[in-house]
Order: C-alpha cells, then sequence, then structure tokens
C-alpha cells in the first residue's frame, strides 16, 4: 500500500460483540490494525459513528494524532440528526469525538430508508482499506465488507468468533 492512503472501519454495536476479558481483546486487535495502517501511510480515517467499534476507533485515531500529526479523522454519518445519544455522558464523548474530528459529513438532514447503507458507501468508495471488526455477516459492518470486496479495498476484516474461539483474529472472510 502507498503512502497517504484511506482506511474506512466498520464494526458491530456493543450489544453484537463479548464483554470482559474478550471485548479488551478485540479492542486491543483493533488498536494494533489502526496503528499499523498509520506505520504504513494511512493519512485519512472514516468513521461511521455510531456506538462501539465506530466511536472506539475514533477514539484511537485521536489518540494516534499525538504521534501522527497529518492523521484526518472523517465522521461520516447517515443524517444530521442521527446522533441524539440515550445518556448525557455518551452524549459528551460524540460531541467531543466530532469536535476533534478534521471534517464531520452528515449525507443528509433527515434519516430515510436505505440511509446506514448509503453512509457505508461513501466511507467504500473514498477509501483504498478497510479495517472491520465482523461478528455476524448479515449485519451493516457485513454488507460493507461485502461493498469493500466488490470496490477492490484491501481488506483487514477481523472475525470476531475466531478471535475468541481460537486466539485468531485474522481469518479474512474475503481473501485476496
Amino acid at each position: 500500500m502507498q503512502r497517504g492512503f484511506a482506511v474506512c472501519i466498520s464494526g458491530h454495536r456493543p450489544e453484537k460483540l463479548p464483554t470482559g476479558a474478550p471485548l479488551r481483546m478485540l479492542q486491543s486487535l483493533l488498536f494494533r490494525e489502526i496503528e499499523s495502517a498509520m506505520e504504513e501511510g494511512a493519512d485519512t480515517f472514516y468513521t461511521g459513528m455510531a456506538r462501539g467499534v465506530d466511536l472506539w476507533a475514533a477514539d484511537m485515531i485521536l489518540h494516534f494524532r499525538r504521534q501522527y500529526p497529518a492523521v484526518r479523522l472523517i465522521c461520516v454519518l447517515p443524517y444530521a440528526d442521527r446522533l441524539q445519544p440515550d445518556s448525557s455522558a455518551e452524549r459528551f464523548h460524540v460531541r467531543a469525538v466530532m469536535q476533534a474530528a478534521d471534517r464531520v459529513i452528515p449525507l443528509s438532514e433527515h434519516y430515510y430508508r436505505g440511509c446506514y447503507r448509503d453512509r457505508n458507501a461513501y466511507m467504500v468508495q473514498h477509501s483504498q482499506r478497510l479495517i472491520a471488526l465482523l461478528a455476524d455477516i448479515r449485519s451493516g459492518t457485513g454488507q460493507t465488507v461485502h461493498m469493500a470486496e466488490r470496490a477492490g479495498l484491501e481488506m483487514h476484516v477481523l472475525s470476531v468468533q475466531d478471535a475468541i474461539l481460537h486466539g485468531d483474529p485474522s481469518h479474512d472472510y474475503f481473501s485476496k
């Protein structure tokens, strides 16, 4: 991969992921994938700003900007009024990430059927690599993985099941 490339990140919300030590291991693997992309020259990261993997990745990218100041974080929202978090702590967290981001892109003013698919497609269309933490191929994350594969992106798909059951998170559903 050449220097100066873009990465989109996809993954599940916390309800679809394990808890405790397995979750911490998955977060560590995500951290290493993001760090590796930066070491290889990635300078732009797209996140869909959903709870779980998207927000964890955004936090990690912001952490790495101390070491890689040229790295850009771009938050892609399916619609502008999408982020109305349940708790005040979550609302504060989301706002803090968006304020620290280099760009926030709402793709529509209001919800419409298919807006999440369009958000995922936008991130894939603007990236050369996908980093995904995948537990269920029949999901929005699975849809993003399929889009990225069809678009020819470099795939870094971490299987939640393989990581938990076999200690091997590197199984790629779509070998390239």
